[in-house]
């Protein structure tokens, strides 16, 4: 079993205002805790990793397929793999959640 609590990481920004950490992980799938500065967005992007995730405060508006879903605290999403996706915080409060991946998400390249 492995054990990581957010108190240890040290969260990398990967765009101004977004902080993500890698969590536990496990074979099959890995957490990622976030959390996304008033204004700040992340840009359209996909991955082959299905991604399914909590929002548990703060409020976030996802774009894909031409659409925006808003997501607040308690609730959950699911992205499927290779979807075009992005994310923006038009709020005036931090958004904090966890996403997990399947197959895990390794270090993407702002990581390194």
């Amino acid at each position: 079993m492995e054990r990581i609590s957010l108190d240890d990481l040290e969260p990398s920004e990967a765009a101004d205002g977004v902080h993500l950490a890698l969590m536990a992980g496990a074979d099959s799938m890995n957490v990622q805790h976030f959390e996304i500065e008033p204004g700040a967005a992340v840009e359209e992007h996909s991955h082959p990793n299905e991604q399914t995730g909590f929002i548990y405060e703060g409020e976030l508006v996802f774009r894909s397929d031409g659409e925006e879903v808003v997501c607040g605290p308690g609730d959950s999403y699911a992205i499927p793999g290779e979807q075009p996706h992005a994310a923006e915080n038009r709020g005036d409060e931090t958004v904090r959640g966890v996403d997990i991946f399947s197959p895990p998400r390794e270090n993407p390249s702002w990581q390194d």
